[in-house]
Parts: structure tokens; sequence; C-alpha cells
């Protein structure tokens, strides 16, 4: 029986998603968990990477059981119990056993958080840059080059891994959402490592006055990740939400 789990975590006491050889992941605390309810190997594949200290929000992943799952409300509460304080899973429930939470992800939107005065509330999730280094109306004219289908090699972490480069972004804009608060909000079909992070520094530096508009134009036809902006850390970034072509039922919670 397949069923897909959707949690939310604090990504901060984590090295990311994914399994790795000395580091605590949310993959590794997930499987151990519910392994020890299910009382079988579980192992569980996720909607996609996060880096080390992103944070996610109604995340998406798969795991098989040999049983039925005949209360997924008892489960959710008791994995709820025994997980790190910085896993939360909001429901369980059973899909089509070729359901796939990573490759029939259509989509997946991810939003970078920025203050712009001194406060010691927004310091842990929220990245602090002085106002004048924020000029939205260019740094929405230089999003604007980001859409569409091409390749973003020159925002990809050196040897990520990935066979191709090619992505295709259908949103990507800044918000004001107070008197000192802005949020980036981008979604495509898929991102590279990095990605994110890399196009939220590059579109500072044009914020800044120290790039024009077209220059990331010119930054993505480099193909070369040195000739863009540096990336900005990963505590201000989250992963909100995974489209996919039918009804999860995530009962979603908002970021």
């Amino acid at each position: 029986m397949r069923y897909f789990i959707c949690l939310s975590y604090n990504g901060s006491a984590f090295c990311g998603w994914q399994i790795q050889e000395n580091a605590n992941s949310v993959q590794e605390e997930l499987q151990k968990a519910l392994s020890t309810l299910i009382k079988e190997p579980v192992a569980v594949t996720g909607a996609g990477r996060t880096d080390s200290g992103v944070h996610a929000v109604n995340y998406i992943a798969h795991f098989d059981s040999q049983s039925v799952i005949q209360d997924a409300a008892y489960l959710t509460y008791k994995l709820n119990a025994i997980l790190p304080k910085e896993i939360a899973v909001h429901n369980i429930f059973q899909v089509h056993d070729s359901a796939h939470a990573r490759f029939d992800a259509v989509s997946r939107t991810y939003k970078y958080y920025v203050h712009t005065n001194k406060d010691p509330f927004e310091s842990g999730f929220s990245l602090h840059v002085r106002s004048d280094k924020m000029d939205i109306a260019k740094m929405n004219e230089a999003a604007r080059h980001f859409l569409g289908e091409q390749d973003f090699s020159s925002l990809e972490k050196v040897n990520g891994g990935n066979k191709t480069s090619i992505c295709t972004v259908t949103h990507a804009a800044w918000e004001q959402a107070g008197e000192h608060k802005y949020i980036f909000t981008v979604t495509a079909n898929r991102f590279l490592r990095n990605m994110v992070r890399a196009m939220v520094g590059s579109l500072l530096e044009v914020g800044a006055g120290k790039r024009e508009p077209s220059w990331i134009k010119e930054m993505l036809a480099a193909k070369n990740r040195c000739s863009a902006g540096q990336s900005v850390p990963g505590k201000a970034l989250f992963l909100v939400e995974v489209k996919y072509p039918y009804p999860t039922n995530c009962n979603p919670i908002e970021k």
C-alpha cells in the first residue's frame, strides 16, 4: 500500500531533507519514526531536496507499507509524539500504488523572506537587508528575466549532479508584505540545488544598484556560476507548495 504524508519542518536543525552521512536529516528522522510505529522497515521518498537550513511547509513524501493503515489520524498523532519538535506531520492518506511524491509533482513554489528593520523576532527566519538596498521595482523588472524555459546553470551549485539544468519558471516576483517586510515568490516545474538562493542574491544586487535589471539575462546566458550573485542564507527560504495533477488532501497550513 502506498501512502502520501504531508508535513512541515523547521530546517534549522537539519542538513536538509535528504539522508547524508554524519548529519541529521528530515528524511532519516521520518523513516525512523515510521519504521518504529509501523513495525517494518520504511523508506520515504520526498518531493525533492531542500538545502541545509531550508524550511518546508506542506511538504509531500510517500512511503509503502505491507499492511493497511487502519487509523491514519492516530498514526499522525503518534508520529508527532516521537518526531523532533522541528517536524510536524499534518496527515497521511492512501494513494494509487504508482503515485510518486517526486516524479508526479508538476510545480514547486518557494518563498524567501526579507526585512529591512532591525528585528530580533524576524532574524531567525528572514534576512535583514538595509531599506536603501531594496529597489523593488527594479528587482521585479529583473525577476521577469527568470520566466520561461531556460538553462539555469549560472544559478546551480557547482557539481550539483543534475542531468539537465533546464527549468521552466512560471512565476518570479517580489511583494511588500508589511512596512518592513518583503517576500520573493518563485514557482517552477523543478529547481536546481542552490538555485533560489542564488536567484535572490542576484536580485538583491540589482536592488542595491550594483547591477541593472538586464544583467540577469546576461548572467543566465553565461551559464557559469561565477557570473551570478552570492547565495543568500537558507534560514529565510521556505518551500511552501508542491502541486500534483491530482488532489493531495494535504490540509495545508499557510506561511
